[in-house]
């Protein structure tokens, strides 16, 4: 772009291309709610303003990439549904926190993205908002994961650059396992959910999702840090936010020490395609200079879970909060009336009514407030046992089987993303380490680490995808003539 060789318009033209050929069309992936009418005219204005810089100085350091932006994400003048018919034609006044972020640094928002429904289903990407499934692009009869598998199979199948998701049990991680991507999951309090529509404010995490460890980088520089108006980010005010950057070494692996949590992933189920794909990761690992110390243990983890027993549901609160912050703008006003208007799928039925059967707020129920001894004890019973054993990272696979068929709910699922990081509050990312079912389907490797330990993190996971280069195009949507 500097050069002039290729221009903002020129670029977004040819991702629009690709949703309109693929999207509804063709392969019919389904991942994409709403495309930016107003993409090519921000296009236009960004090559204007390069056009006029004497020194070629680009808006940001996210200049002209073409985002896609998942339904939960309020994003000025486009739908924000949360995957629901009952909130469909909401269109927000005011960004997200990391909307706002990415728009400031160039980026250009060009679709948002389909979701499960309210973010509850981890395991396929189904609502009431857009007829049919989110397909996985590597195999259309498979699962991309749930609830960001809209943004996950829209930046598998090269729909837009890069995407945001939410993660708050595995959201942002298992669909790009299930995709090939790259996913961060970061520290509790790193970054703000501000302007995203809850799920658990106790462990929603919103982030990046992107086909390398160097563009999830990029896109995470620019939305960590302190934001005002999300609590939990007080944790980072006044701290200078790291160059992650820096993090993305060649070498990365050699001399760590990584431990491997057969804990999080070891079960009579786990698909034995899958264990050989971890195993020689593993293996890899290793390879490339790192020290594997296999097996290691949180042994105080069955106990430190049964302290924390006790309902908690503060999905209607906090739902029913983040609609009100919208100023009478949405169709529904709380969640006893998207209950009663009836326009949801039939498979969150129950999950609603539950959640609008709670009568305390979250503060006051018992259950609830264990949450945090929890997490307070499992993220110090973790750091012992690193500290103990001097390793910089953990690894495991990210799910312990392959993507299930479309509408398969029976067999095992696989999720190993619910416990260890959200329920610390400590950073975990995934990176591809291969394909199982006759190299088709994709298998992802989580590396989970410290608090506030991305940097550590982005430096082994970067090694291992230089040493590995796993990921490939997915064979169903492939380059336009």
């Amino acid at each position: 772009m500097r050069s002039g060789q290729l221009t903002c318009r020129a670029l977004v033209q040819a991702y629009l291309r690709r949703i309109d050929a693929y999207d509804k069309q063709g392969p019919a992936v389904n991942a994409i709610t709403v495309a930016n009418p107003d993409a090519l005219a921000i296009a236009d204005s960004l090559d204007r303003r390069l056009a006029a810089s004497a020194s070629h100085q680009l808006v940001g350091p996210l200049h002209c990439i073409p985002m896609i932006v998942k339904d939960n994400f309020q994003t000025i003048g486009l739908q924000t549904a949360a995957g629901s018919l009952a909130l469909k034609g909401y269109t927000p006044s005011v960004d997200a926190f990391q909307v706002r972020r990415v728009k400031a640094a160039g980026a250009i928002v060009l679709a948002k993205s389909n979701m499960a429904e309210f973010a509850f289903s981890p395991y396929e990407t189904v609502n009431s908002l857009v007829p049919g499934y989110t397909k996985n692009p590597y195999a259309l009869d498979r699962v991309t994961a749930g609830s960001s598998g809209g943004t996950a199979a829209a930046v598998a199948a090269d729909l837009g650059e890069v995407g945001l998701g939410t993660d708050t049990g595995n959201s942002i991680r298992g669909p790009s396992a299930h995709n090939a991507l790259v996913g961060i999951r970061s520290t509790m309090g790193l970054t703000s959910r501000a302007g995203v529509a809850p799920l658990s404010l106790f462990n929603d995490i919103a982030g990046p999702m992107a086909r390398t460890v160097a563009d999830a980088v990029a896109v995470f520089q620019v939305i960590a840090g302190y934001d005002p108006d999300d609590p939990v980010t007080e944790a980072v005010k006044g701290r200078p936010i790291p160059d992650y950057s820096a993090a993305l070494v060649h070498d990365g692996l050699r001399g760590a020490r990584i431990g491997v949590l057969r804990q999080a992933f070891e079960s009579p189920t786990v698909d034995p395609e899958v264990r050989a794909v971890f195993d020689r990761a593993v293996a890899d690992l290793r390879r490339d200079g790192a020290v594997v110390v296999d097996t290691v243990m949180v042994v105080q983890l069955d106990s430190i879970r049964r302290s924390g027993r006790g309902g908690c549901n503060p999905f209607k609160y906090e739902l029913n909060a983040w609609l009100a912050a919208q100023g009478g703008r949405t169709p529904v006003k709380n969640l006893d009336e998207i209950i009663r208007s009836r326009a949801y799928h039939p498979s969150v039925q129950v999950r609603l009514e539950t959640a609008d059967s709670a009568t305390l707020p979250p503060d006051s129920v018992p259950g609830c407030r264990a949450r945090q001894q929890v997490r307070d004890g499992l993220r110090a019973a973790v750091t012992r046992m690193m500290d103990s054993l001097n390793l910089d990272a953990l690894v495991y696979p990210t799910w312990s089987n392959p993507p299930r068929l479309i509408g398969d709910l029976n067999t095992p699922a696989g999720d190993n993303s619910q416990v260890f990081s959200p329920t610390t509050g400590m950073p975990a990312l995934t990176v591809p380490m291969g394909y199982t079912r006759h190299d088709v389907l994709p298998a992802g490797m989580t590396f989970f680490g410290r608090a506030f330990d991305e940097v550590r993190l982005i430096r082994l996971a970067y090694g291992y995808e230089q040493l590995t280069k796993w990921r490939h195009q997915p064979p169903n949507t492939p380059p336009l003539k």
